[in-house]
């Protein structure tokens, strides 16, 4: 059986029509380019996850802006898509401009999807008008009652709040609160993956022996490095392709900044060239 192939969008950050994320990024512009990217690579893709902070103020014209391009691109590609709510989203707007439903501030917006034999959980880690994450004793509880029965190709798990540490200390600040809970649902499940965003900035870790992928950030990015006493973004972006096969879920960051190519060479010409490489003839 073949790799389910699932591209990770996150934190897009859309805003109203010319208006630019810290008076700098072009948000819709950056996603338009992507997409054409994914769709016109010709490759398969099963699914396109957008795990959080998809408008950059809850707008309900952000939302609109950003369907117009997905919904087409995924149509393309034949992908399902799956909306996670993040902090900078709203639900009431987020549901009726995303999902074309009407919902509560104060009710989490959670999912699951079946995508050739893998199943996609995602949950709603948000808290209005904080930044930080939490899941509420009912999301657990459910989640641990979805998971009681094994899929076939396993579980990937998405949530926009990270619940690992990270060594940059804003993030590290608002990520998702009591992971513990979370792990003691997780341990001895089917979960093969977790797939957050929110951080913007790439990053690995595990929770109850459950790898942890936080993505790179479609909009801007921070310096994981930055000088003593600074915090700092850079006009960067990238976004995740995900395989999940029998054996393994291998994740890879894709950087999608705009940067010369090196090289552009026939595919099939490298490939032989490897082979050769590899039995010594070369």
């Amino acid at each position: 059986m073949n790799a389910v192939t699932v591209v990770q969008l996150t934190d897009t950050h859309l805003r109203r029509e010319g208006e630019l994320v810290h008076g700098a990024v072009d948000t819709h512009a950056t996603l338009r380019r992507v997409l054409h990217r994914l769709v016109a690579a010709r490759r398969p893709v099963d699914a396109l996850v957008l795990s959080g902070d998809l408008a950059d103020d809850g707008a309900p014209e952000a939302y609109r802006r950003l369907r117009a391009l997905i919904e087409p691109a995924a149509a393309e590609l034949g992908a399902k898509v799956l909306y996670a709510m993040g902090n900078h989203d709203e639900r009431v707007a987020f549901a009726a401009e995303l999902l074309d439903r009407e919902t509560h501030t104060d009710s989490p917006i959670d999912s699951v999807a079946e995508v050739r034999g893998l199943r996609i959980i995602v949950l709603d880690s948000t808290i209005p008008g904080l930044h930080h994450g939490r899941l509420l004793p009912g999301q657990l509880a459910r989640l641990a009652a979805e998971l009681r029965v094994p899929a076939p190709r396993g579980t990937l798990l998405v949530l926009h709040h990270p619940p690992i540490p990270s060594p940059i200390t804003g993030p590290d600040l608002l990520r998702l609160r009591d992971p513990e809970g979370l792990g003691g649902v997780l341990a001895g499940s089917d979960v093969r993956l977790i797939v957050c965003g929110h951080n913007h900035a790439t990053a690995t870790g595990a929770l109850a022996g459950v790898p942890v992928w936080v993505g790179p950030a479609l909009s801007y990015g921070i310096d994981t490095f930055a000088p003593a006493g600074r915090h700092r973004g850079f006009a960067a972006s990238g976004f995740s392709r995900i395989d999940v096969t029998e054996e393994a879920a291998v994740v890879t960051a894709v950087d999608a900044t705009p940067a010369r190519a090196v090289y552009d060479r026939d595919e099939r010409v490298v490939l032989d060239q490897l082979a050769a490489l590899g039995s010594g003839r070369e």
